[in-house]
């Protein structure tokens, strides 16, 4: 999905990746996946320049969910390090803790330039073992039910060898 990184898209953004995870019967990764989302759109609204449009990806490969972020900013996030005596660190510091969090909350992260004027910052999470073993594929309706009101399409697929994706116009 295409969107301006504002703090009240992020929340719907959060939204959007919750109920895609809770279709996908993910559950257990929609803390986590929301945690992480919300940090990196937080780092576009905060830093991107020269504009703060981004795009969000997630995608089910296999046993991992990877959650990326596609901004036009070019500059590569630094990430803080922690002091080795915790007593020294800021506690009351309300900024510089983002990608610390999303490094905490998830198996990989890393960032990567995109062409010549951007980058991406993602994240990786292991899928529970019943999704694993495939007991987590969405339920296939009967051609005579209706479907469910959506706000935006939404292509799911699970397969062996292609990634599931989602995309929601902005």
């Amino acid at each position: 999905m295409e969107l301006q990184a504002l703090p009240s898209r992020i929340g719907q953004v959060r939204r959007i990746v919750s109920a895609q995870l809770r279709y996908w019967h993910l559950d257990p990764l929609i803390d986590r996946a929301a945690l992480g989302v919300t940090e990196l759109l937080t780092n576009v609204h905060r830093h991107a320049q020269p504009d703060k449009m981004c795009t969000v990806e997630i995608e089910l490969v296999l046993d991992r969910l990877m959650v990326s972020v596609h901004d036009h900013d070019p500059r590569l996030p630094v990430v803080e390090e922690m002091p080795d005596n915790l007593l020294e660190a800021d506690t009351l510091a309300t900024r510089g803790r983002g990608l610390a969090m999303v490094a905490a909350v998830s198996e990989s992260w890393g960032v990567r330039p995109d062409g010549e004027a951007g980058k991406v910052v993602w994240f990786a999470l292991s899928a529970p073992a019943a999704v694993k073993a495939g007991a987590g594929r969405p339920p296939r309706r009967a051609a005579a039910e209706k479907a469910p009101r959506v706000f935006a399409e939404v292509e799911a697929r699970r397969t062996e060898h292609a990634p599931a994706r989602s995309a929601v116009a902005g």
